[in-house]
């Protein structure tokens, strides 16, 4: 029951505190976006940062990273739990460029802003013109040295379940032609819940999987990588 109320306690302080915060974090973006690129992004990793501290000093959650590999040139395969690790990108890789669903840059505001910073629009339904558009941005930012991150399942997973990786993954992992690091990460039980739990959220970075692998390969290997963590 104690441990239930300080719980309670804990998020909503958390909740308070990290939205309140954020705020000047929006504005100061909002300013910089169309001023200054790299003070743009320096804001969105010090958000990120500010919500990491927030997880840490206010909800006891600490993040231990296994065997990372940072590096350009590979696309990052990262599971996705909760939207603790949806937040936290820009503070464990450098501006990184993250595939996104195409609806999320359709959000007023919001969307301009994710375009600026280097999200990627995965239009499911645009054909092949909206697919050259999409590698034709990724390279581009393959060029300026900057890590690729994608969500393979494309969506939320509740810990401890399974499911096929999006069929877009492969098509993407096939027409880049990088490597992939997978990377499988615990935040679900902690964080993916209205009262948070305070313990320590691992990311778990696998091996590097060569370019070129036939698309049943690729796949299995990813799926078996990222679900690492899995209890």
């Amino acid at each position: 029951m104690l441990r239930n109320l300080a719980s309670i306690i804990r998020s909503l302080v958390f909740y308070a505190v990290f939205y309140t915060g954020s705020v000047p974090y929006v504005l100061a973006a909002l300013g910089l976006m169309k001023v200054s690129q790299r003070a743009f992004r320096w804001v969105v990793r010090e958000w990120s940062h500010w919500h990491r501290l927030c997880c840490h000093f206010i909800l006891g959650i600490r993040v231990e990273l296994e065997a990372p590999v940072f590096r350009s040139g590979v696309l990052y395969a990262v599971k996705h739990e909760a939207f603790f690790e949806a937040i936290d990108m820009p503070w464990l890789f450098i501006n990184p460029v993250v595939f996104a669903k195409a609806e999320l840059l359709r959000i007023p505001g919001w969307g301009f802003a994710g375009a600026r910073f280097g999200l990627i629009g995965v239009d499911r339904d645009g054909g092949a013109r909206a697919l050259r558009a999409m590698l034709s941005e990724a390279r581009q930012r393959i060029a300026e040295g900057r890590p690729l991150v994608i969500f393979p399942e494309g969506t939320r997973i509740p810990h401890g379940e399974r499911r096929a990786l999006q069929s877009g993954f492969a098509g993407i992992y096939k027409l880049l032609g990088l490597p992939v690091i997978p990377v499988a990460v615990d935040s679900g039980p902690l964080y993916h819940r209205r009262w948070k739990q305070t313990g320590t959220v691992r990311y778990r970075f696998g091996e590097v999987i060569p370019a070129g692998l036939p698309r049943e390969d690729i796949e299995a290997r990813v799926e078996a990588a990222i679900n690492a963590l899995n209890r």
